[in-house]
């Protein structure tokens, strides 16, 4: 990911591209040379380059090191997803983050997908109930980490968008093949009713080890069905009021006890597609994190939501581990 983001910065208007920090040091030296900058062996020396602002993309287990120097200095992180592998590693990034007074942003990067980017231009959708899958082959990257902490880790932060709290039961089981680490995960993640008494119930699935690669997301709430398929651009939703009159004639026909068996139902409902905007979520995402350092603002993706979804990550662990404790005291 580190090349993508150092090509990005190179593009943009307005940034210089200072250097890049890798160990390996012709994989440094090769992405300086066709975006520029110097390569660095250390942190420390990227430092002392005068840099302002900076993006870790280095394996999550060292996350919390690089960035504790870079915000002690006061250069501002875009840290890549999870935040953290721990809860405490996250908090900890942001406690030095809070204490030096610079701007953290968490590479959470569907956020800034064009098809999210639709969703959420419908306002507020008060979900009732979630489906997200995000499945794909095995990429044999991010190995350091399990499959929650490495793919499924993109919907707890959506759930965090949508919802707009954590949940408050998370019921979980997971397989591991490759390693110790889950590379198959399952959790149900329950959200209690909020200020309105509205409540929420998410399934979401995640997997490493599928033949194909599919993400999607279903969001069902007492006005509005949605359905998206991130890999195919494409955005459908149902609205009740547009069918407000056909769900009042289906509940007549089926009060009267009409057989409706040979009624296609997508005949029945009025759907719209939503028009999905042309951007790279990575550039929009650079751009998001570029302008809160100059303005000072508070990022889009704050620490206080990459560590939401740390902490969420490490509850579905715990009870998939339960429950495969359960199985086999049983």
């Amino acid at each position: 990911m580190g090349r993508h983001h150092a090509r990005i910065y190179a593009q943009m208007e307005g940034v210089e591209l200072v250097g890049v920090v890798d160990a390996d040091e012709a994989r440094r030296a090769d992405i300086c040379e066709i975006w520029g900058g110097t390569p660095y062996d250390t942190v420390e020396a990227l430092i002392n380059a005068g840099v302002d602002a900076v993006t870790i993309a280095t394996p999550t287990s060292h996350h919390r090191e690089a960035a504790e120097a870079l915000l002690a200095a006061g250069v501002a992180c875009l840290i890549e997803k999870p935040l953290a592998a721990t809860e405490e590693d996250a908090n900890a990034i942001a406690e030095v983050a809070e204490a030096a007074g610079v701007a953290l942003q968490v590479g959470h990067v569907v956020r800034y997908d064009p098809v999210m980017q639709a969703i959420a231009s419908l306002g507020e959708l008060r979900p009732r109930h979630l489906e997200l899958h995000r499945i794909s082959p095995m990429t044999f990257r991010s190995t350091d980490v399990g499959v929650v902490l490495d793919m499924m880790i993109h919907d707890l932060d959506l759930l965090t968008m949508l919802v707009g709290r954590e949940p408050n039961q998370v019921d979980a089981s997971a397989v591991s093949v490759l390693g110790d680490a889950e590379d198959v995960c399952n959790a149900r993640l329950v959200y209690g009713p909020d200020d309105r008494g509205d409540g929420c119930v998410a399934n979401v699935t995640a997997s490493r080890m599928a033949m194909k690669t599919e993400r999607t997301l279903r969001v069902i709430s007492e006005d509005i069905y949605i359905s998206a398929d991130f890999g195919e651009r494409q955005v459908k939703v149902i609205r009740k009021n547009a069918n407000s009159d056909r769900i009042v004639e289906l509940r007549e026909r089926l009060a009267a006890g009409e057989d409706l068996s040979d009624v296609n139902y997508l005949d029945l409902v009025e759907f719209e597609e939503l028009e999905i905007p042309d951007v790279e979520p990575l550039k929009a995402q650079a751009e998001a994190f570029i302008n809160a350092v100059r303005s000072g603002e508070r990022p889009p993706v704050d620490a206080q939501a990459g560590s939401a979804a740390v902490r969420t990550a490490g509850r579905i662990v715990e009870a998939a581990r339960a429950e495969q404790l359960c199985v086999a005291g049983d």
